[in-house]
């Protein structure tokens, strides 16, 4: 007997990406990529941390793959890195580096996973950024030359892809806020690099179609609930307008073929100068299925110095009831509202949770042991949160944890452990937590015992 039980042939499984795991920046032709670049510059990374070895998966993915179906997993989510595949972004192909790809899907396969591929995941080739990155229109050409180089090599093997990981990332925290490569500081630029980056998903999407592909396609949005601190009416302005920066801002485009008419105007009243949005309706393709990932909600509260938004986060002074060691809120019940509000205002396809997890302190105890109860209690009430979306009607078919094993975590490199598989980064060794066995039991019941 079940205490929480899904439906029946839900997908469960867990994620990666490739700047995250691979290591190997420099094997087998792979060129520079704009993550390489920022993590040499002092003062981008905690510790000067940088992906050059990472979880070794390059060299390591039978045995990771070996360990996933040890652990019960029926699908892998991994992305794709452009740069290992086309070293300069364009022209010449590292056969190498595409045959990496083939090679593990090959092994998920003969191992019963099956697998869902990620095309962009942050990691522009920097020969791409040299020319203006995302901001340069050409890109989304360039970009969906590279799609098409791997649909032709892993089509009828992959049959689930996802064009881009997180476009929010890509544009505000890479050239906006600055936090992520290409550490650019500019607004107009990061709204620019939005439009772009999302019409390459249009484009990439039409491709698909276009070539007759076997299977489905989507992509994923990151969302961040925001919830106002106070019925103050100010309170409620500024937690709509971080609401359209973190979240309709890419949903509108992707569901409905426009951009926030509240958003723009905000924006305009700033002096920023705005792409003309033309092309609203190519960005808006019809998907297979949408991906979400979810980590934490923001209480947000007016401030009048915060620029450009008007808001400030409001999480501290016991707003939340817990925190992971991230200090990130615990929300499941944010989770469960914003799945059913993309159900309402969206009318959303079948929804994949593509990435959901939690950081902790992990350490191996003197038993060769990693109890990780924290992770298992956020997992479990997040999965309480699904299964009541599912019960509202919103139709969730599968879900990835984040993430298979410890990485670089980006800004944060190796001091944030997302894993359910432990990693001593100097030896390379591999040790399920006690989440991992849970979770093995999770699939096994398809659902929580």
């Amino acid at each position: 007997m079940t205490k929480i039980a899904f439906p029946e042939n839900f997908k469960w499984g867990t994620a990666t990406a490739s700047y995250q795991i691979e290591g190997a920046i420099k094997q087998d032709g792979r060129g520079e990529s704009i993550w390489d670049r920022f993590c040499e510059m002092p003062g981008n990374v905690l510790n000067r941390d940088t992906g050059e070895m990472a979880a070794d998966h390059y060299n390591r993915y039978k045995e990771d793959v070996a360990l996933m179906k040890e652990l019960g997993h029926k699908a892998y989510r991994f992305s794709i890195s452009w740069s290992r595949v086309l070293p300069t972004g364009r022209g010449e192909i590292s056969e190498k580096g595409l045959d990496f790809y083939s090679n593990l899907v090959d092994e998920l396969l003969a191992n019963g996973i099956e697998p869902f591929a990620t095309i962009y995941h942050w990691d522009l080739p920097q020969a791409i950024q040299d020319i203006g990155g995302w901001q340069n229109e050409a890109t989304i050409e360039y970009f969906v030359e590279y799609c098409r180089v791997l649909y032709r090599k892993l089509g009828g093997r992959v049959k689930n892809w996802i064009t881009l990981n997180e476009p929010y990332c890509t544009a505000m925290l890479g050239n906006f806020t600055g936090h992520h490569a290409p550490g650019i500081r500019d607004l107009g630029t990061a709204l620019l690099v939005s439009y772009n980056v999302l019409r390459a998903h249009g484009a990439a999407v039409r491709l698909f179609r276009e070539m007759n592909m076997e299977g489905e396609i989507g992509i994923t949005i990151n969302v961040t609930p925001t919830i106002p601190a106070s019925e103050r009416a100010q309170d409620k302005m500024a937690a709509r307008y971080q609401d359209g920066f973190d979240n309709r801002w890419f949903l509108d485009p992707v569901l409905k073929g426009t951009f926030p008419a509240d958003m723009i105007e905000l924006y305009k009243s700033h002096g920023i100068t705005l792409p003309d949005f033309k092309e609203g309706a190519s960005i808006c393709e019809k998907l297979d299925f949408l991906g979400i990932n979810y980590y934490f909600s923001n209480t947000i509260r007016y401030n009048e110095y915060e620029w450009p938004l008007y808001a400030e986060a409001a999480n501290d002074g016991g707003a939340y009831p817990a925190y992971t060691d991230r200090d990130w809120p615990i929300d499941p019940k944010a989770f469960k509202d914003i799945l059913i509000r993309i159900k309402q205002e969206y009318d959303a396809p079948k929804i994949y949770i593509t990435e959901n997890g939690a950081s902790y302190n992990d350490i191996v105890n003197v038993n060769g042991e990693v109890k990780d109860y924290g992770r298992i209690d956020y997992l479990h009430r997040h999965f309480e949160a699904i299964r009541g979306a599912i019960d509202f009607g919103v139709d969730i078919r599968g879900y990835f944890l984040w993430s298979f094993h410890d990485n670089f975590e980006w800004a944060f490199g190796y001091s944030s452990r997302f894993g359910i598989v432990f990693i001593d980064f100097e030896t390379q060794k591999r040790t399920p937590k006690q989440s991992a066995y849970w979770y093995r039991d999770v699939i096994k019941n398809n659902g929580i015992a």
